[in-house]
């Protein structure tokens, strides 16, 4: 059996989840949602497990806080990735559908969730789903800017989410409510807006009445610079 070194990791300011996926055999690592913030702590870790970062990947163009796959990009040498969707000449990979990232023997799976916005991905790894801002434990991200489209999203979760295995785990991008870790089974049941039927689930993104994020207007732009230190 192969191992894997997985790693959640949290910050606080922005309640975003970075996860960092290791093959021990060959020393190679990526990182999922790295915040910029976050990047001493993120490098210190690596350095502890001995792994080296060759990937760094985006689930999509964020507006809560800026990437930090720019500044590992210049520190480690890694390649970043984001949807091709988004247009953003500066990073190393422009992801598509059923794309495949390599990282020592191990491999994952891009699958394309749009709605949140409309450079949303998912990744597929073994019996781990991490879900970017698309499907949160007993929530989903907001669809009021960005190309947010609420049909879209429903349609993603339903058909390219909720097809997986039921105890396939969830790693959301964020979580406001200590949450860790969901089962697509568990979101199929138990998800409070996704039980609901399209036309209502429309209804209710429509209805939401939330404030911008609070870093949106400064993360937008530098994350479309990848983050990059002279963004």
């Amino acid at each position: 059996m192969q191992q894997t070194t997985f790693r959640q990791l949290f910050d606080y300011d922005t309640w975003t989840y970075t996860f960092l996926l290791g093959d021990p055999a060959s020393g190679e690592a990526i990182l999922i949602d790295p915040v910029q913030g976050k990047i001493d702590r993120d490098l210190r870790l690596l350095k502890e497990l001995e792994l080296e970062l060759v990937y760094a990947l985006d689930t999509h163009v964020h507006a809560d806080h800026i990437t930090g796959a720019g500044l590992l990009r210049e520190k480690t040498g890694c390649r970043t990735g984001i949807s091709h969707h988004a247009g953003i000449g500066c990073a190393d990979i422009p992801l598509h559908e059923n794309d495949i990232i390599r990282f020592g023997s191990h491999e994952i799976r891009v699958v394309e969730t749009p709605g949140h916005t409309d450079t949303c991905l998912s990744y597929l790894f073994d019996d781990m789903a991490f879900t970017g801002d698309a499907l949160f434990i007993r929530g989903c991200g907001r669809t009021d800017f960005q190309s947010g489209d609420a049909g879209r999203l429903y349609d993603s979760i339903h058909e390219k989410l909720f097809v997986l295995p039921d105890h396939t785990k969830v790693y959301p991008g964020h979580d406001y409510r200590g949450m860790t870790v969901s089962t697509m089974g568990e979101e199929k049941r138990f998800n409070p807006r996704l039980t609901l039927s399209r036309t209502a689930f429309v209804e209710l993104m429509a209805n939401l009445d939330l404030p911008d994020p609070k870093h949106m207007h400064e993360a937008i732009p530098a994350n479309l610079a990848c983050g990059e230190s002279d963004a």
